[in-house]
């Protein structure tokens, strides 16, 4: 029995938008895989390819008790181990999260521009670091440090604040919720503003910080953001499907069984979490949640269920890369990361402002 015609190109069509996101996840895959590499590879002491691997091997075998030669010793093991394999793993972490958190915003409040400061995250990260850096220098609490926790509870308080403002003005919608982010956002940035103008002698310590930073990457960092980034992407990669529900507008999502309301307040609030952690341990690094979400979106479509894994690599793969040229490009001194990604994202903002207004 034949089928009937015109079925063959729509049953067609879903299997090969699978086997392009098959694809597009394995590049990213690979991408990641190769950036992390390219990035214990290189940097003031080169190290040997296949030294750097041996190592790693080794140290991945070890509790099988299985022996790899031809590792890296002393000096050259340290500077693999200690500064920058954890400093590439938090460049993925942070990437990652960022970029996933991105297109989880656009896809909330259906945006293509709205990224991962939106609802005061930033404002709030740079207010908390900066009230520490002013009023309690050098204060350091266990290894990790009261800066970075000083600036992960103060981007949570922001996100509080602007859904709290939000929810009691006007429910759950993505346009109350904005202009929440917008007013919370404001108050905060000048708060910070008035920290600054009292004690001006920290200002470059809280501009170097402001400007994205991952050079005093330790594994106490990636210790501390793990479990909170794991938990939003998670929970973010798992909202996938509902996204394209809500995509469609909020009455035919709630046909379709799905609370728009309950969704959005939940996605937001494991995008913020996400964002929180990642802030606090890098500063504020811009435009990953921008740029990434756009370019993964041109090559898996616009299904959130394609999109959010997909920015998750592809993220990691673009800050361990700017993280890269960070340290290369003016060796021996280091550009804030947050200035690579300026100069990459700030052109790309540009183009797709440009490409909206000739549609």
């Amino acid at each position: 029995m034949t089928a009937p015609a015109g079925t063959r190109p729509v049953a067609a069509a879903p299997a090969r938008h699978r086997r392009r996101t098959a694809v597009v996840l394995s590049g990213a895959a690979v991408a990641l895989v190769l950036a992390a590499l390219a990035g214990v590879w290189v940097g003031a002491l080169p190290l040997p390819p296949g030294a750097v691997l041996a190592t790693l091997l080794d140290r991945a075998l070890a509790p099988l008790g299985v022996d790899v030669p031809g590792g890296l010793e002393g000096t050259g093991a340290a500077v693999l181990l200690q500064l920058r394999l954890p400093r590439v793993v938090l460049a993925a972490l942070v990437g990652g999260g960022l970029a996933v958190s991105g297109a989880a915003y656009q896809g909330v409040f259906r945006n293509p521009l709205a990224d991962p400061y939106l609802l005061g995250a930033a404002a709030g990260a740079g207010l908390g670091a900066t009230l520490v850096i002013a009023y309690a220098p050098g204060t350091s609490l266990g290894p990790v440090g009261v800066v970075p926790l000083a600036a992960f509870a103060g981007a949570l308080a922001g996100v509080g604040a602007a859904l709290a403002l939000g929810t009691a003005a006007g429910g759950s919608s993505s346009a109350t919720l904005l202009l929440a982010g917008v007013a919370v956002a404001s108050f905060l940035a000048a708060a910070q503003t008035l920290v600054q103008q009292q004690d001006s002698d920290d200002l470059r310590q809280v501009y170097g910080w402001l400007l994205g930073q991952l050079g005093r990457a330790r594994w106490t960092d990636v210790v501390l953001v793990l479990p909170y980034l794991g938990a939003a992407c998670l929970v973010l990669l798992l909202c996938g499907r509902a996204l394209d529900v809500l995509a469609v507008g909020d009455d035919e999502a709630r046909s379709l069984g799905v609370h728009p309301g309950r969704l959005r307040l939940l996605v937001v609030a494991a995008a913020s979490l996400a964002t929180a952690a990642a802030v606090a341990v890098s500063g504020l690094i811009g435009f990953v949640g921008l740029v990434v979400p756009h370019v993964v979106r041109r090559l898996v479509g616009g299904s959130y269920a394609r999109v959010l894994p997909a920015a998750l690599l592809a993220g990691g793969a673009f800050l361990v890369l700017a993280d890269l040229v960070a340290r290369v490009v003016l060796a021996p001194a280091e550009l804030p990361i947050g200035v690579v990604t300026a100069f990459v994202g700030a052109p790309f903002f540009a183009g797709l402002l440009w490409s909206g207004r000739r549609r």
